[in-house]
């Protein structure tokens, strides 16, 4: 079975590296030097603040466990964090728009920071601190960066088709390659050179101020409004109203929602699928391989968005990862009702596998793509505030299945989360319809005032006529 995990994973390097060379001039966007240099910028900040989050995230649960807490105690600190990012979460995502998205991206570091070192203390209280503080971090880290940067793409006056293209490259190496060497690096200070468990989060800090530095001294400043003297009530109405009032940002919210929540299910379900038997498997591998499949969806991603519309091809993208996530309840279903040997236990987790690397390719694509649609259709005043009202009921979901793994099977989550995938993509559709049909009422507008000007007393005639 590990030989098969090699060879997934030298295949996806084969195909990404035919992918990256093989781009041709349809899939290349000629840019600005000024441009390129703005880009870079935000992609080494961003790449290291992933690379402080993801150095953390395969070891969270190994160090509570090394401190001795058991597996409810450690699932009450996961629903800590989750849910202080849910509650807390629109608040700070409406600081950033009212006092600055540099200065929210500054407390991200620090917040992020501090929860790094609350890792070396091993009483709960200060450990379930630590989560909270995780939480508004996390908030931070998926509102004020994006936030920021389509601010600043816009105010230096640069063209929107090219935010696609720091989209597509922030997922690439934030998401895939920064991943895989996070991972390899935490491997490396925890196992091989004996530093233990704490270790990858004393690096991640470290990280996380090189980051902080180059924001200081690099970034300028903006804001959703500057001038607006709104209280935090008056900007969760207007948030709120936006939402209510445009069905565009609505759907975009539901279909965020729907997504997410499924995928972070889906990295608590992945291990005890992958290993029913509580099988010693190659995780770090195993995760490596996975996020080589992010890379490969953020390079198709980039491709996509060159040629077609994000709200036509992401329909595909969403019924492809439920269909993936399908994958296990048909396993299971056929696992039960026939009989098993060990041969056909290795070939459910060889289609497994198979059914989580294309999962894994779907998040690639919908990272960038999804970013693209928030850039259009969220209005830039309340932009963070909007970003972190759709983290609520994701946070929300993702606290009730964390509160209730142990009292489903898990064919029976992994159904839900296709179910749910298989609702983004109907919602996904109605999006373009009402994208399509506002387009089109906006070219017969258009048209309109367009015959006003040329014939502009033809009104008056008529009503003569008339």
């Amino acid at each position: 079975m590990e030989s098969f995990y090699y060879v997934v994973f030298g295949v996806q390097v084969a195909v990404l590296a035919v992918m990256e060379l093989g781009k041709g001039s349809k899939d290349r966007i000629t840019t600005s030097s000024a441009f390129s240099s703005f880009k870079n910028n935000y992609l080494v900040v961003y790449s290291l603040m992933m690379a402080g989050d993801w150095l953390q995230g395969p070891y969270v649960y190994a160090l509570y466990q090394h401190y001795g807490y058991d597996e409810g105690e450690i699932g009450r600190l996961f629903i800590a964090g989750f849910g202080s990012s849910m509650l807390f979460g629109t608040i700070v995502g409406s600081l950033a728009d009212k006092h600055g998205r540099k200065r929210a991206s500054i407390l991200y570091c620090i917040t992020y920071i501090l929860s790094c070192f609350t890792k070396h203390s091993p009483k709960y209280e200060i450990l379930m601190v630590g989560r909270v503080l995780g939480g508004i971090a996390t908030s931070l880290l998926f509102s004020a960066f994006e936030s920021w940067l389509v601010a600043e793409h816009f105010k230096r006056g640069f063209e929107a088709q090219w935010l696609s293209l720091t989209f597509s490259k922030a997922i690439f190496l934030g998401n895939g390659l920064t991943a895989i060497l996070a991972g390899l690096v935490g491997n490396t200070l925890a196992g091989t050179l004996g530093f233990g468990p704490v270790a990858p989060f004393d690096a991640a800090a470290v990280l996380l101020a090189i980051g902080m530095g180059i924001i200081m001294f690099s970034w300028q400043e903006n804001y959703g409004d500057a001038t607006d003297s709104k209280n935090l009530v008056v900007q969760f109405q207007t948030a709120a109203a936006a939402i209510a009032s445009d069905e565009k940002i609505a759907l975009l919210g539901a279909i965020q929602s729907l997504f997410e929540g499924s995928m972070y299910t889906f990295v608590f379900l992945w291990t005890p699928a992958l290993a029913p038997g509580k099988e010693i498997i190659p995780h770090g591998f195993i995760f490596a391989t996975f996020m080589l499949s992010s890379m490969l969806g953020s390079s198709l991603a980039s491709r996509l968005m060159a040629r077609l519309k994000v709200e036509g091809y992401m329909q595909i993208v969403f019924m492809v990862s439920s269909g993936s996530l399908m994958l296990p309840v048909i396993i299971n279903f056929f696992v039960n009702e026939a009989a098993t040997d060990s041969t056909d236990m290795t070939l459910s987790g060889r289609l497994l596998l198979l059914g989580f690397c294309i999962f894994e390719a779907c998040v690639g694509i919908f990272w960038p793509s999804i970013m693209k649609m928030r850039s259009i259709y969220i209005p830039e005043e309340s932009r963070s505030t909007i970003m972190n009202f759709f983290r609520i009921p994701l946070n929300i979901f993702v606290c009730i299945v964390l509160a209730n793994v142990s009292a489903f099977p898990i064919s029976v989550m992994f159904g839900m989360c296709s179910i749910f995938l298989g609702m983004a993509a109907v919602l996904q559709r109605r999006l373009m319809v009402v994208v399509e049909k506002q387009q089109r009422l906006k070219v017969s507008q258009d048209s309109w005032d367009d015959d006003k000007v040329l014939d502009p007393e033809a009104e008056p005639l008529k009503q003569l006529d008339q």
